[in-house]
């Protein structure tokens, strides 16, 4: 992949995260992508445990949003790092905000390991 292919993949990923579209998410991963978030000890491996946690996002939450991208990507070693920001609207209407770092790993076009940095509460929850 070229830099834009990974930065264009990455916005793709986000973009079906916040429209919660589930199979445009899982379209961005690998069927054995490995999904962590570093700061919480979540780990997550294939479509189904991925499809769980992005459901309970979603039900979490009146809406998520993205934005704020500073990519950092080396096609080299097929790897892309990602800063942005995150708002997640609750169901009250309150808004709670984030600084994260995504650090992505490519293989023929998709993402074969996802390692979440998360600033504050754990938004993705492994389980209920």
């Amino acid at each position: 992949m070229t830099k834009d292919e990974q930065i264009e993949l990455v916005k793709r990923y986000f973009a079906s995260v916040d429209d919660e579209d589930l199979n445009g998410v899982l379209s961005t991963l690998a069927g054995d992508c490995a999904f962590s978030v570093e700061t919480h000890n979540v780990r997550l491996e294939g479509h189904e445990a991925i499809s769980g946690m992005l459901k309970r996002l979603w039900a979490n939450h009146e809406a998520v949003r993205h934005f704020d991208f500073v990519f950092i990507p080396d096609p080299e070693a097929g790897r892309i790092a990602v800063r942005f920001r995150v708002e997640n609207t609750e169901h009250d209407g309150s808004v709670t905000r984030k600084s994260n770092c995504n650090f992505f790993e490519t293989r023929a076009g998709q993402f074969s390991a996802i390692a979440v940095y998360m600033a504050g509460a754990n938004t993705l929850q492994q389980s209920d």
